[in-house]
């Protein structure tokens, strides 16, 4: 829809290029993300361009900044932090509505088990078992700066239970549905079918433990990317 919506901008006489920050699945949401776009003209009024934009892009996107960067920078290729959260509760099935932003375990999770999982993934660790796709190449070794549930104070309505939380976690980088096997395994811990021990095991080099329990889709928010810019 974004090159939709500048090709119209442009009215098909502009040759440009638009390049992606990230891919995510399916009914993810996005409080930020990024796009880097080549383009053969230059832009002369940045605020001008943004509210152009901003007037003909779907109601569900809201393009948040605009900044110029050298012709060096690459989206992909440049260090980057970025921010998920996950936003869940548990128990007694919540409203509809709740859905398309919000899981709902149906079990009764132990909140202070998770945290404490939660932390064991902070640091560099192997995570293998924690990507789906797994290929013998593949980049498993990978550091998070950050990770920790926490009750959610951010996101709220008329229609959500009286207490959710949020699973945060910060890196560089993530692997193909890492975020939400995590969070999988955290649900797991919370029921008490797994133990502490089984996640420090999952994190080490020689692990061949392979998770299948992917929490879905609709609770994962990318909430920031962070660029050194």
């Amino acid at each position: 829809m974004i090159d939709k919506t500048l090709n119209y901008i442009f009215e098909g006489n502009i040759t440009f290029k638009t390049l992606g920050a990230s891919r995510t699945d399916a009914m993810v949401s996005a409080n930020a993300s990024a796009f880097e776009l080549f383009i053969d003209h230059p832009i002369l009024d940045f605020e001008d361009f943004l509210n152009t934009f901003n007037y003909y892009l779907p109601q569900d996107i809201k393009a948040l900044a605009v900044k110029e960067v050298t012709k060096e920078f690459n989206i992909i290729q440049s260090s980057k932090v970025k921010e998920y959260q996950y936003l869940f509760a548990f128990g007694e099935k919540t409203h509809p509505f709740c859905a398309s932003i919000m899981t709902t375990f149906r079990d009764e999770l132990d909140i202070e088990a998770m945290q404490l999982g939660a932390k064991l993934f902070e640091g560099e660790h192997y995570f293998k078992s924690y990507c789906s796709n797994v290929k013998e190449d593949g980049l498993y070794h990978r550091t998070i700066i950050s990770s920790e549930i926490v009750e959610n104070t951010i996101y709220n309505a008329s229609f959500f239970p009286n207490k959710s939380y949020l699973y945060k976690i910060r890196a560089k980088g993530f692997g193909q549905n890492q975020v939400r096997l995590m969070m999988g395994v955290l649900a797991k811990l919370g029921t008490g079918e797994i133990t502490l021990e089984f996640i420090k095991n999952s994190l080490k080099n020689e692990s061949q433990i392979v998770l299948d329990d992917i929490a879905p889709a609709s609770g994962l928010i990318l909430n920031t990317i962070t660029f050194d810019l």
